[in-house]
């Protein structure tokens, strides 16, 4: 499990107008940053078990296909040579050409109105109010839509 790391952020409902900001309008809350939207649904009990085990592995394909946005150079080192015990690699390519796919067709089987909420939420960590408002959702469907979605991802994986 991942280890706390806190911090405090204003309110994402109160304004950043500086002319109407000030000590009654603007509210600060302490949000863990190693948390995700998924998780914390989860801690809460709006989750299933098995609709927050498809959205972990949905994430770790994600990650394990190497999708997510980068802004800098990778500066990891190249993996070593098998002679080493390491991993060659083209199995790492292979793996991760894996992970793409199911990654893809795991949003396909969600399928389309249901694939953006699970990249929102689960993939890129957006909350999922701020996922509503983007997507143009009414107040509080998001969950019940993700829920919908993460019904789907487990039958795609069979965990569910």
């Amino acid at each position: 499990m991942n280890a706390r790391r806190l911090a405090t952020r204003p309110h994402p409902d109160d304004t950043l107008d500086p002319e109407k900001a000030g000590p009654q309008v603007m509210r600060h809350v302490t949000v863990n940053l190693a948390e995700s939207p998924l998780a914390w649904l989860a801690a809460r009990g709006l989750l299933s078990a098995a609709q927050l085990c498809a959205g972990e592995r949905l994430r770790a394909d994600y990650h394990r296909a190497g999708l997510e946005a980068r802004v800098t150079m990778r500066w990891d080192a190249a993996p070593p040579s098998r002679r080493q015990g390491g991993v060659r690699a083209s199995d790492a390519s292979l793996a991760r050409i894996d992970a793409h796919r199911r990654f893809h067709a795991a949003l396909d089987a969600a399928g389309p109105g249901l694939a953006d909420i699970c990249w929102r939420v689960i993939c890129a960590g957006e909350g999922v109010g701020g996922a509503e408002k983007a997507l143009g959702w009414p107040a509080r469907s998001g969950k019940l839509v993700l829920g919908f979605a993460l019904d789907r991802l487990a039958r795609f994986y069979g965990t569910g």
